[in-house]
């Protein structure tokens, strides 16, 4: 009962654990040990930990100024999803170093860079970035959970099963950070600039990320791999342009996160993954044994 009474929340903190069932992940994790699928996820999930934790800062720094007692709850679940899906992260980054991929290198990047912004920018323009961010992980989060092709490409059952539970949590919280953005006063004209950079600089920082990742495996050498990969990549639905024209549309006057209705969706994943039979239930720390 207090499992599914906690699930019945709008933005509920699950513990869930991954780390004990990715210690065997292969290097070759992707769908067919895909080339580029690959070094797509490892870098996708090395700039999570400390995402996530700029997010949580930057939103927490405006806590005390929320006056509406629906939106400090929705904070309150927002932070402990983002406090879990860094450290749930992490726990991947650690078994995908240990395979050769350069993902802790790529979290300290994230780290330094993050931490520059923070120290020379307004603490309402790291919000901005966080609105305009979560907004790109809520586009993303909605292609995995709506394509099993999208899901198919992560290869490895526990990879693609983190990954999920990953967005369906984006999608529940999807309009926090915008609406606390909007409760203390942000202005239009911050909040469109800063998606448009970002609009750019993630997609080229990402590409950038992937590109050297790709260099530094010697599967990347091997004739005909990376071209084979590369057309698969090319015909994927990540690369669709429908995904660039809703990144777009966080610029119109009249924008909130919650006009592309995405509830029957979530509900649908929620009883999935963590409703009576949920295949993900033996993640949380009621079915796992208490430690020696």
């Amino acid at each position: 009962m207090i499992q599914r009474l906690t699930m019945e929340r709008k933005i509920p903190t699950r513990r869930v654990s991954f780390e004990e069932s990715l210690r065997d992940l292969p290097k070759r994790f992707a769908y067919e040990g895909d080339l580029i699928a690959g070094h797509v996820v490892s870098a996708l999930s090395a700039v999570f930990p400390d995402g996530e934790d700029f997010f949580v800062r930057s939103v927490r720094r405006f806590r005390d100024e929320i006056s509406d007692p629906e939106l400090k709850r929705d904070v309150a679940g927002f932070i402990g999803q983002e406090a879990m899906h860094g450290r749930e992260h992490r726990a991947l980054n650690r078994r995908l170093a240990e395979l050769g991929y350069p993902t802790q290198r790529f979290e300290r990047l994230t780290r330094f860079g993050l931490k520059i912004r923070e120290r020379i920018l307004p603490a309402k323009s790291n919000l901005a970035a966080t609105a305009a961010l979560e907004h790109f992980t809520a586009t993303l989060a909605e292609l995995v959970l709506s394509d099993p092709e999208v899901r198919k490409m992560f290869g490895h059952d526990e990879v693609t099963n983190l990954f999920v539970w990953h967005a369906l949590e984006e999608s529940e919280h999807k309009a926090v950070a915008f609406d606390v953005y909007k409760a203390v006063g942000g202005s239009e004209r911050m909040r469109v600039w800063t998606m448009n950079f970002f609009r750019f600089a993630f997609i080229v920082g990402m590409t950038l990320q992937v590109l050297v990742s790709l260099v530094l495996d010697k599967a990347t050498y091997r004739p005909g791999n990376l071209r084979r990969s590369w057309r698969r990549f090319r015909a994927s639905p990540v690369v669709r342009p429908e995904i660039w024209h809703r990144l777009r549309d966080y610029n119109r006057a009249d924008f909130h996160p919650n006009d592309h209705d995405t509830s029957e969706l979530v509900a649908r994943w929620r009883e999935q993954l963590f409703g009576e039979d949920g295949y993900l239930n033996d993640k949380l720390p009621s079915a796992r044994p208490p430690a020696a």
